[in-house]
């Protein structure tokens, strides 16, 4: 007997063109593991409809009016921190995708190439990793060089010897069970040492602990 199949993620899709949110929509709609359940034409009320239909990924595009999607996106990071974020921009711009990355997206796909890139985006925004376009990754690269040569500071450290070790792994992949065989620990305790290491930070999952785990150069971007 086959097991049942997980239900289709819930996809809230937020643009100001009713014509894009309809092509969109189109693409997700035809994947059996994504049903968009909520439209909004704009960031305002996209975060209004999350307090009404249970959602688990919000589409976000950046520039719309009465409330763009970065403002959406700190908003529902704040109010429904269960929802993935992923944020849609006709502009391949730096400052529009770190703002997005700083108010919790997990990822920034560009409308141009939204036909190949959508699809991989949500299922990677959904399995908690971040999508980033080959455009995207060269700019937090040039970002983490212009802050060496400035000589900024790493985040302070207020972990462990053994909760950065913990946190390497994590962010590298690996689950409890092979952290617990690789330090030779219970897995019990390597998800008291995780729990303990999202207080200290404030964060809420293995993708913002990745994000932290960058910036303190315990792992390479």
């Amino acid at each position: 007997m086959t097991a049942p199949s997980a239900a289709p993620a819930r996809v809230l899709l937020a643009d100001d063109h009713a014509l894009v949110r309809s092509g969109l929509r189109l693409i997700l709609d035809a994947e059996p593991d994504l049903t968009v359940v909520a439209e909004a034409a704009n960031g305002f009320d996209a975060v209004q409809r999350l307090g009404e239909v249970p959602v688990d990924l919000a589409i976000l595009d950046i520039a719309m009016p009465r409330m763009t999607g970065i403002q959406a996106a700190r908003e529902i990071a704040r109010d429904h921190p269960e929802v993935r974020i992923l944020m849609l921009s006709m502009y391949d711009n730096e400052q529009y995708f770190f703002e997005s990355l700083k108010a919790g997206a997990s990822g920034y796909v560009l409308k141009s190439v939204a036909d190949r890139d959508l699809l991989e985006a949500c299922r990677a925004t959904m399995r908690g990793e971040p999508f980033l376009y080959p455009g995207a990754m060269t700019s937090l690269i040039r970002d983490w060089l212009q802050r060496a040569r400035e000589g900024s500071a790493p985040p302070e450290n207020v972990l462990t010897p053994r909760e950065e070790e913990i946190l390497k792994l994590v962010a590298e992949g690996h689950s409890s069970r092979e952290i617990a065989a690789t330090l030779v620990i219970s897995a019990k305790t390597v998800d008291r040492h995780r729990a303990n290491i999202l207080a200290k930070l404030g964060l809420r999952d293995r993708l913002a602990l990745t994000r932290y785990a960058i910036r303190a150069g315990l792992v390479e971007p």
